[in-house]
């Protein structure tokens, strides 16, 4: 009898055990992989919030920075300009002390005698402050004071180089003393009177026109007044009213003129002025006489004529100078 064939063990079971073992393998595997990642995606998550908090520190200090370097700028900006101003100041002050140096040595200096040096700046002062009034106020009786000062400074002068300065400012003082009142004065005065005089003229002809004319004439004169239509005279009441508000103003704007010593506004307002006489007043010796007058004001002077003025003054400072 035939023993029988041992069987062979199924190897199916030790491939499903070995296939389970790669199985686990590969899912512990994958495990521990995706653990590591996320791992690292947190890893990297951080540092960027790490990253990103410290730019905006970073920001913050640069922000913080750049501020502080605005003040710092600001600060020198201040400074700098102190700086030049405290350094102009220095300056100023150096230039007076060496004026005040200069000065004072000027003065100690026997040559020059610090008193006459003073007396003779004083007369300077008093010569141009007279020139000043006159030419700019017009004040005669000021720079007439003015002269009188200067020259009892100068007397008492002793230095024979200022003798001929003596006797120019004694020519122009008796110069000044000639003119009288000041001219403009003189105009406003007679300009005033005039005006004044203007409401007694007669507004119709006088008594000796009347004689000349024919009985008749005469006789109805009182009652019938017949004037011509073509006549220059204004008889109406309104026009007349009208007329010497116009020559009234042309009597202020002469005033006005002779306040600026402008000779040619001047005389234009009084020739208007005697063209409104011929226009209000009938002609008569009255309104002759004050037409007179007009011309007189007309030729009236306006500005001090003095040609020796001034010399005074010229003469010292080339004195000075030469000296």
């Amino acid at each position: 009898m035939n023993d029988p064939v041992p069987s062979v063990p199924p190897r199916r079971s030790s491939l499903g055990w070995l296939w389970l073992l790669v199985l686990l393998l590969l899912a512990a595997a994958g495990g521990w992989a995706w653990h590591q990642w996320q791992s690292r995606q947190a890893s990297a998550q951080a540092q960027i919030v790490d990253a990103e908090q410290r730019v905006a520190l970073l920001e913050e200090s640069l922000g913080a920075l750049r501020r502080d370097q605005r003040s710092q700028a600001q600060r020198q900006q201040q400074a700098d300009a102190t700086n030049r101003v405290l350094r102009d100041e220095l300056l100023g002050i150096g230039q007076r002390a060496a004026l005040l140096e200069d000065n004072v040595s000027k003065l100690a200096d026997p040559d020059r005698h610090g008193a006459q040096a003073l007396r003779v700046d004083e007369v300077e002062m008093l010569l141009t402050s007279a020139a000043q009034r006159l030419d700019l106020a017009s004040d005669l009786n000021g720079a007439r004071r003015s002269y009188a000062l200067a020259a009892g400074l100068l007397s008492g002068i002793d230095d024979p180089a200022y003798l001929s300065l003596r006797q120019t400012l004694a020519q122009e003082r008796a110069a000044l003393d000639a003119l009288g009142a000041d001219p403009r004065s003189v105009a406003a005065g007679k300009l005033e009177a005039f005006s004044a005089t203007l409401q007694a003229l007669p507004e119709r002809s006088s008594a000796r026109g009347l004689a000349s004319l024919p009985w008749w004439r005469r006789a109805f004169g009182r009652i019938v007044d017949v004037r011509p239509t073509q006549g220059r005279v204004i008889v109406e009441s309104a026009d007349r009213a009208a007329g010497l508000a116009a020559m009234q103003l042309e009597l202020t704007l002469a005033r006005a003129a002779l306040e600026r010593r402008d000779s040619a506004a001047y005389h234009s307002a009084l020739g208007r002025v005697d063209a409104w006489l011929t226009r209000l007043w009938p002609d008569s010796a009255e309104r002759q006489a004050r037409q007179q007058q007009l011309r007189t004001l007309q030729t009236l002077p306006l500005t001090l004529r003095l040609p020796v003025l001034g010399s005074s003054l010229q003469q010292l400072r080339a004195l000075r100078g030469a000296r």
